[in-house]
């Protein structure tokens, strides 16, 4: 019976011009499967099937080539876009790769996108095999690369072209298994090495020359070796990673199948509710280069392109998959895109969305503010592309405007906002909690509100329309981003609330927050390498300094000088050529996006852009009430005193404290929790219940004159006894996406998981840890308290909460010691205020929580790393000895 066959997909990465595509066209060569070996530069490259791409000698869209291995095996060679720009289309591939290469120019080392790269391998937990290129140039030193890649990626950068005996001692050095496998055998098997490249514990490195055929062979031979193939279940699975088209116009929807197999006319489904859709997959294609073969079968591990379906999108999961991850990777600036004289945007923007599907990244937007449209891409090369494919395939002769960068804005405090809308027969009211999330964390979502409250049906609604679009902020009506939003209430009318109602409740909901709280502008910044003559160098990082970058040392190279730091995309975007000017063509610049981080010169921007959120008629604030048969509009900052539901947090606002000289965001206790926020929600309960009385041993000293509000209800850390930190454990679980989803399908699993993250957190911390779990719905239950490794465990016995226990044991502890409860439960919040305890939101202590982990994680490294040389030494030694 014949052996089934393997696929191994197999990415080849690279920072642009390190050879990547020269080294795709030497493994098909090499491996038999083209007849002569074509050239980049003379525009005949197997992969390079773009007329764009051969004109321009760069790799802009991902392709595929079939390369038989064996017997058994067949690698899918996906060929990725080097050029920083298409990195969005990159990162798509990434998602369906089962390992990758990574080529390095041997001239070049390790360069800015390099390390992107790297970053966005690890993020997708990829093995990666390292080629090392251009050896057969002058200046590429194999020893410096060597290093290079141990310091700048890995120090498990292995060299597989050295003598055997040699690599395998390094390899013995990266896993005890390995150690005793060459100890014993005096080698590592084959079989070692695959488990630890699968594992990400060894990263094999190859030197040679892909133009001149050299190290290609053994490349192939390494990956044949050591490349790891997965094993798939039975059950139908594929992951959608790109949209294309075919010269006859048939969209093709390209997909990894990860599980069972596809046949032709095979029905497929997805979205849900009305969105839901079905249909078939009408002809599997088999592509190697611009060649097709249709197949009436595609098996787990192929990579296929599919016609028939119209309601896909890239990052989709068909069958038993799962959708993928967000994209590490997003645009950062936006262009005026100028149509001809007798095009109309209404007729180009159907169009235009085309582009939108096979390139998720890519955003036309209707500015209705400037009556124009706007595109948002990565770079000033995609912008040049984008012209020609908009010519080539919709006949429209586009022009470009200036380009701007492309802000965000978030918010440094927590805030409750509210959305009521009733005009006559329609009602929604919803309350949502706006809580700053961390840098690049986009919009999460979370609920604390109850189905007794407010139907399962109305929250999925709202969540919904919380992701359904960008929602403006009121610096500059840039899109919102990191922030967490959790919906604490909400209220329908049996007969009168339809969807539309929630979605203007829900906007509102969202502005009315963000016009209470402190907004921060965010803008785009380039992590940048600056390779410049010394002479020039004190220039280079005044430029920096002065655009709002930050440069670290500066490193000598030869003649040369290598700044390397990160700046603001405003400023580095069109440096390149003021660079060239100055070094007179010497210099290089080479950038890479670093993510978002708060404007270096944000007043100046608000004040250029000149927006105001309260004449914004599409992003309205306030909010609509009903009164003698007809609605009338609210004002934002009245909407809290006229709301129809009571969320738990929303009081009577106290008197507006006056400005501090704590930092933007509120200065923060030594463990993560707002102390500013803490005094306002102090200031709310006081005002509500009265004042909070503490025991005389824990008052502070009074001070002559009180100068502000907030020193009246500042909060002090409590003078004697241990710090106790009492945590609700089905609150945090619930609130936590991770232990929520392990909850659904085991929820002792996830009571286990977060008993052992408090056992480490403890072990670490010095505090005493109560994690109590409700049992109180338990008949008969008696309750229990259970010391599991420094610890405590309680189960609350019956007809007593968590709350409830926590409410007592915070009364109790608060006379003698410093108490702090994790908790995300508002009301209970304000309870413990009362006692005189700190509350940490569930957000919060999962940063703490995380960086306790990556504190007892850099404390190991750190105590590992002699004991690492030493026993490097002491395993040298022992296999010499052998």
């Amino acid at each position: 019976m014949a052996m089934a066959t393997k696929h191994i997909c197999v990415g080849v990465t690279a920072h642009v011009d390190a050879g990547k595509t020269t080294l795709n066209e030497a493994l098909l060569y090499t491996g038999g499967q083209l007849r002569r070996l074509g050239r980049v530069d003379h525009g005949d490259a197997y992969l390079d099937t773009d007329q764009l791409e051969r004109e321009r000698g760069i790799t802009i869209f991902s392709k595929q080539a079939l390369l038989p291995l064996g017997e058994d095996k067949e690698l899918v060679l996906m060929d990725t876009p080097g050029h920083a720009d298409f990195s969005a289309e990159m990162e798509r591939t990434l998602q369906v790769l089962d390992c990758a290469v990574l080529v390095i120019s041997g001239t070049d080392g390790v360069q800015g996108h390099t390390r992107t790269l790297w970053r966005l391998l690890e993020r997708y937990h990829l093995p990666v095999f390292l080629f090392v290129n251009k050896m057969d140039l002058a200046g590429a030193d194999r020893s410096a690369v060597l290093k290079a890649l141990r310091e700048g990626l890995d120090s498990r950068c292995t060299d597989f072209t050295a003598q055997r005996s040699a690599r395998d001692e390094e390899i013995a050095l990266c896993d005890e298994g390995a150690l005793e496998d060459f100890l014993s055998g005096g080698a590592v098997p084959d079989e070692a090495v695959a488990r630890l490249v699968a594992q990400r514990k060894l990263f094999p490195c190859w030197f040679g020359s892909a133009l001149k055929l050299e190290g290609v062979e053994e490349l192939l031979s390494g990956l044949e070796r050591y490349a790891p193939a997965p094993d798939y279940p039975k059950e139908f699975a594929a992951r959608v990673f790109k949209i294309t088209r075919d010269d006859q116009g048939n969209r093709l929807t390209w997909m990894k199948i990860t599980g069972g197999s596809l046949k032709a006319k095979t029905p497929l489904s997805g979205g849900a509710g009305e969105e839901r859709w079905e249909e078939k997959a009408d002809q599997l294609r088999l592509y190697s280069g611009a060649k097709f073969r249709a197949v009436d079968r595609a098996e787990a591990g192929c990579v296929v392109a599919v016609t028939g379906l119209s309601h896909t999108r890239p990052g989709q999961g068909l069958g038993a998959q799962g959708e993928g991850e967000r994209p590490a990777l997003e645009p950062a600036l936006t262009y005026e895109l100028i149509l001809p004289p007798e095009a109309a945007p209404h007729a180009a923007l159907p169009k235009l969305r085309q582009l939108e599907e096979e390139d998720p990244m890519l955003r036309f937007v209707w500015d209705s503010r400037w009556k124009q449209i706007q595109v948002r891409l990565m770079g000033q090369v995609q912008l040049e592309i984008l012209k020609r494919v908009i010519a080539q395939r919709f006949d429209l002769e586009v022009d470009f405007g200036p380009g701007r960068v492309l802000y965000r804005e978030t918010i440094a405090d927590t805030v409750e906002g509210i959305g009521h809308f009733e005009p006559l027969r329609h009602y929604a009211e919803v309350h949502l909690l706006l809580e700053p999330g961390p840098r690049g964390s986009g919009v999460q979502l979370a609920t604390a509100c109850s189905t007794d409250q407010l139907d399962l049906n109305w929250q999925r609604l709202i969540f919904t329309h919380l992701l359904e679009r960008d929602h403006p902020g009121v610096l500059t009506g840039s899109p919102l981003t990191d922030v967490k939003i959790t919906l604490l209430a909400g209220r329908a009318h049996e007969k009168h609330t339809e969807g539309g109602d929630f979605r203007q409740a829900t906007y509102r909901a969202v502005r009315q927050g963000l016009m209470q709280a402190e907004s921060v502008l965010l803008e785009p910044f380039y992590d940048f390498t600056l390779e410049v003559p010394a002479q020039c160098v004190g220039r280079a990082m005044t430029d920096i300094q002065a655009m709002g970058g930050t440069v670290e040392p500066p490193q000598s190279r030869e003649d040369m000088t290598v700044l390397t730091g990160f700046a603001p995309v405003a400023g580095m975007r069109d440096y390149w050529q003021t660079v060239t000017a100055y070094t007179r063509g010497c210099g290089q610049l080479s950038c890479t996006m670093r993510g978002y981080e708060p404007c270096h010169n944000a007043d100046e921007v608000v004040g250029e852009m000149g927006y105001d959120p309260e004449r914004d008629e599409e992003n309205p604030a306030g909010s609509v009430f009903c009164a003698h048969g007809g609605g009338y509009y609210v004002p934002w900052d009245q909407v809290a005193a006229m709301a129809h539901v009571d969320s738990g947090l929303t009081r009577n606002t106290p008197e507006e404290p006056e400005p501090s000289a704590a930092p933007a965001g509120g200065s923060l206790d030594r463990r993560g929790g707002s102390l500013e926020q803490d005094r306002e929600l102090q200031a709310l309960f006081e005002q509500t219940y009265g004042p909070v009385k503490r025991p005389a041993a824990f008052q502070s000293q009074k001070k002559p004159a009180r100068t502000s509000l907030s020193e009246k209800y500042a909060i002090r850390d409590q003078q004697t006894g241990p710090e106790y930190l009492l945590v609700d454990g089905y609150n945090i679980i619930f609130a936590w996406d991770d232990l929520h989803a392990l909850a659904r399908q085991d929820v002792n699993a996830a009571r286990e998981v977060l008993t052992e993250l408090l056992i480490e957190y403890r072990a670490f911390r010095k505090c005493q840890v109560i994690l109590v779990f409700d049992a109180y719905k338990v008949k008969g239950g008696v309750g229990s308290v259970e010391r599991r490794d420094g610890i405590y465990v309680v189960y609350t016995k019956e007809a007593e909460t968590a709350d409830a226990y926590i409410e007592k044991t915070t009364y109790d502890l608060g006379k003698d010691h410093r108490v702090r409860v994790a908790t995300s439960d508002g009301m209970e919040q304000w309870i413990i205020l009362g006692h005189g305890a700190l509350r940490l939101s569930a957000r919060a202590f999962r940063a703490e929580v995380e960086q306790t982990r990556g504190e007892i994680a850099a404390l190991i490294a750190r105590h590992n790393v002699r004991p690492r040389e030493e026993n490097k030494l002491k395993h040298t030694a022992k296999i010499k000895k052998h």
